[in-house]
């Protein structure tokens, strides 16, 4: 087999240089809460694919059901020849995701394809053409999802122009928007909406229920029900994008659940498959349904292999009881992310919901983001063999998703190495 070393060779002469990579350590088997490279060196798992394998890298139930459906048939697309396994997931994904009104899912490829198919839905539905979203926020890669996530390098720089018809409004941002509560955060959104765009005019208001590449902003509480309250009054689709907090990350099956917000339209890819490239937009039947047939659809989209793993994954998710085990692995972690902050002034907060916690690392004594230090502390992790992940606005974050399987021993271990590699 070929080192690490070896594989970066032949990748530099092979692959695109704009495609980067956390580690240079080249993987080859993932379990539990580790994944073990070429070279024999085994590294804890404090990032789950971005939040991707929340079951495990080979999690039992997945691995049985895909070899099941390979060996059945591995695609007929669900527009030409359709099967029973993309209708099962449409029926998990309407009795799983909040609001107890009538819904309809649609099965895509990835998080940005979803997240354009929701806006497509909204603009479609209302006849409207504005989206409304937030300060930070991140949604896709794509020409739209560019224009709608905020970050510019690396995610925007020099790709533009973008897609019209999309506002970027205040975030609640605790701890760098001067301690508004979430109803006057809101209110300084919705005023701004008002004014600038015209809530006729607004097809939908699209948020991260807690951001993620944009630095695991949990808002205020009552900031997302009163945003929700507003579109609700206005006639605007409001679609969470729940693509990273979604399936049990963050201690429940769904983040709007922790304040009983219940989206027309949610977004939905990343943990649904275990590892599987699949994706979704579940919402009201009206709003799913307005659009016209062919309006919706892909190649791809549904894939038989990965609606097997996807139903493999949310059984997985069940019998487990993950959105339990989430909420077990964010006080253990949360106790010990305090105690780091409690001696490191670097440490502005530590923040997050269930497994989906974050530190933001400045100058001491400061507000100012030090991207250098949060660097340097995820570079020593790594050095350790425990694979973090940094993201933020100013690129000061560092961000923990370990796979919700993760064993005590396993967390501990990481836990471990993140004091020393702050020390």
């Amino acid at each position: 087999m070929a080192t690490s070393e070896e594989l970066h060779k032949r990748r530099v002469e092979a692959v695109a240089r704009g495609v980067g990579s956390t580690t240079p350590a080249y993987v080859d088997r993932a379990g539990g809460g580790t994944i073990t490279d070429v070279d024999g060196r085994e590294w804890i798992d404090f990032a789950a694919g971005i939040a991707v394998t929340n079951v495990g890298n080979s999690a039992p139930r997945v691995v049985e059901a895909v070899r099941a459906q390979v060996e059945r048939f591995t695609h007929t697309c669900f527009m030409v020849a359709p099967y029973e396994s993309y209708v099962a997931v449409c029926e998990q994904l309407n009795a799983l995701t909040p609001g107890g009104f009538e819904k309809r899912s649609a099965l895509f490829n990835s998080g940005a394809e979803a997240v354009e198919n929701a806006v497509k839905i909204a603009r479609h539905a209302t006849g409207r053409p504005a989206v409304v979203v937030f300060d930070h926020a991140y949604h896709g890669r794509t020409n739209l999802t560019m224009a709608l996530t905020a970050k510019n390098m690396p995610y925007k720089h020099r790709f533009g122009p973008f897609a019209g018809e999309v506002y970027r409004v205040p975030m609640s941002y605790p701890l760098r928007d001067g301690g508004l509560d979430g109803a006057t955060a809101a209110a300084r959104s919705i005023e701004m909406i008002e004014k600038q765009v015209g809530a006729e005019n607004v097809a939908a208001l699209l948020i991260e229920p807690v951001q993620g590449e944009g630095g695991f902003v949990v808002p205020a509480p009552g900031f997302l029900p009163a945003l929700r309250e507003w579109a609700t009054a206005a006639g605007v689709v409001f679609v969470a994008d729940e693509i990273q907090t979604g399936f049990c990350r963050t201690g429940d099956w769904f983040a709007c659940a922790h304040e009983g917000v219940e989206p027309d339209l949610i977004t939905l890819a990343k943990g649904i498959a275990g590892g599987l490239p699949l994706a979704a937009v579940t919402g009201r039947a009206e709003l799913m349904d307005a659009v016209h047939v062919g309006g919706l659809g892909g190649t791809y989209g549904g894939n038989p292999i990965a609606c097997a793993a996807a139903l493999a994954s949310m059984e997985t998710m069940r019998e487990l009881d993950l959105a339990a085990a989430a909420r077990r692995i964010g006080a253990v972690m949360g106790e010990r992310l305090r105690a780091i902050a409690a001696g490191d002034p670097r440490v502005a907060e530590v923040r997050g919901r269930g497994a989906m916690l974050a530190v933001e690392i400045v100058v001491p004594g400061t507000l100012t983001p030090d991207p250098a230090a949060t660097a340097a502390i995820s570079a020593a992790c790594h050095a350790a063999g425990l694979l973090t992940l940094t993201c933020g606005t100013y690129g000061n974050v560092l961000r923990f998703l370990p796979p919700l399987v993760i064993s005590d021993d396993e967390l501990g271990r990481g836990l471990d190495i993140l004091a020393a590699a702050f020390g």
